[in-house]
C-alpha cells in the first residue's frame, strides 16, 4: 500500500512541476513577445500549447483520478477539471493577455488540485 501512495505522490509532483513550467513559459512568453517579437513567434507556436495541455490532461487523469479512487474526495479532481478547462479555453483565444490569463489561471488551479490531492493521500 505504501508503494502505491508513493506512485500517486509522484504523479502529483510531476503535475505540479508541469504546471510550474507552464506558468514560467506563459510569463516568459509575454515578456519575450513584448521585448523581442521575432523570438515570440517560436514560443507561441500552437503545438507547444497543445502538447502541454495533452500532458497536463494525462497527468491530471492519472494523478487526480487515482487520488479520487483512493480517498473519495472529489474536490481535487473538480478543481483540476476546472483548471484543465481554463487551459483549453486559453487555446481557443488569440495569443496575448487574455490567453495568458486563462492559461495562468488554469495551471494554477491544476497545481492547487494536485497539491490538495497529495494532502488527501496522507489524510
Amino acid at each position: 500500500m505504501k508503494r502505491l501512495a508513493v506512485a500517486h505522490d509522484l504523479f502529483d509532483r510531476l503535475a505540479i512541476g508541469l504546471s510550474a513550467l507552464c506558468l514560467v513559459h506563459c510569463a516568459t512568453t509575454v515578456v519575450v513577445v513584448a521585448l523581442l517579437a521575432s523570438a515570440g513567434g517560436e514560443l507561441l507556436h500552437p503545438a507547444i500549447h497543445r502538447v502541454g495541455l495533452g500532458f497536463a490532461m494525462l497527468l491530471a487523469l492519472i494523478g487526480l483520478g487515482r487520488g479520487y479512487l483512493d480517498h473519495r474526495k472529489p474536490g481535487p479532481a473538480l478543481l483540476g477539471a476546472a483548471g484543465i478547462a481554463a487551459m483549453a479555453i486559453g487555446l481557443t483565444v488569440p495569443h496575448g493577455m487574455v490567453e495568458a490569463a486563462y492559461t495562468i489561471t488554469g495551471v494554477s488551479l491544476v497545481a492547487a488540485a494536485h497539491f490538495l490531492n497529495r494532502r488527501c493521500q496522507t489524510c
